[in-house]
């Protein structure tokens, strides 16, 4: 059974353009079911076609693509943003691990962000959570949460809560206030993407700090963090550290 897809984006021309790249590469598996230009025609065509992956643009001209999303209650589907370059958007879609691809479309991304939801199963993609996390950060709120992922479950983390990351290599452990370690597959440089950079401080190679919850740093170069934790400070890094926290 094909992979019924809906698009929904503001513009005829990138409407055509993603059918045309779909029916180049994927007409075995996916069939375009349904294309909407605003956020009134995307609510129907969901309702009516019951898709199993949606192709969505972040501005539409009534609203956003999350404007559609709320007004699903059950998201059986799997969603893939589109978007121009708007760094709040692409942040926020980051942030709920969302997939997204960016305009003008790039044929590798296109294609390897296809091939990802159709590998995923509706039911395994916590959707609901993602879209929420996502739509808070786009909208502004002031506690931002972020997505992490594990082999085995999914966590919707408050930034408060974070303590600090250490990375190793591909993988990086988010330490927090509830004595929770989080490691997901992600180097730092991509997790340093993820986090407000006015809250969080890369003091090392290896560790990025929250600086609300920076205690002191003391003579042995080190930051002291919940009581007891000992937060190394790289020399190449340590005025501009203690400069982002302590000025």
């Amino acid at each position: 059974m094909k992979i019924k897809t809906l698009i929904i984006d503001d513009e005829a021309a990138i409407r055509n353009d993603l059918k045309m790249r779909l029916q180049e590469h994927f007409k075995e598996v996916v069939s375009v079911v349904g294309e909407a230009s605003n956020v009134a025609e995307g609510i129907a065509q969901i309702k009516t076609q019951k898709p199993d992956l949606i192709l969505l643009d972040i501005h539409l001209g009534d609203g956003t693509g999350f404007d559609i999303l709320m007004e699903i209650p059950n998201k059986d589907f799997n969603v893939i943003f589109i978007t121009g370059f708007d760094n709040n958007a692409i942040k926020a879609i980051k942030v709920g691990a969302l997939d997204y691809i960016l305009k003008p479309v790039d044929e590798d991304e296109f294609t390897e962000a296809i091939e990802k939801a159709i590998a995923l199963k509706s039911e395994e993609n916590h959707l609901d959570k993602l879209i929420e996390v996502s739509q808070d950060f786009f909208e502004g709120v002031k506690e931002k949460r972020v997505i992490l992922k594990t082999s085995d479950a999914v966590y919707a983390v408050y930034e408060k809560d974070i303590l600090y990351c250490r990375s190793d290599g591909n993988y990086t452990t988010f330490y927090t206030q509830q004595l929770e370690k989080i490691m997901i597959s992600k180097p730092m440089k991509k997790v340093e993407e993820l986090l407000s950079p006015d809250l969080f401080v890369r003091c090392h190679q290896s560790y990025v700090v929250n600086k609300k919850h920076v205690l002191k740093y003391d003579k042995n170069g080190v930051l002291i963090v919940h009581v007891d934790i000992k937060i190394p400070v790289s020399s190449r890094r340590k005025d501009y550290t203690l400069e982002k926290i302590f000025s």
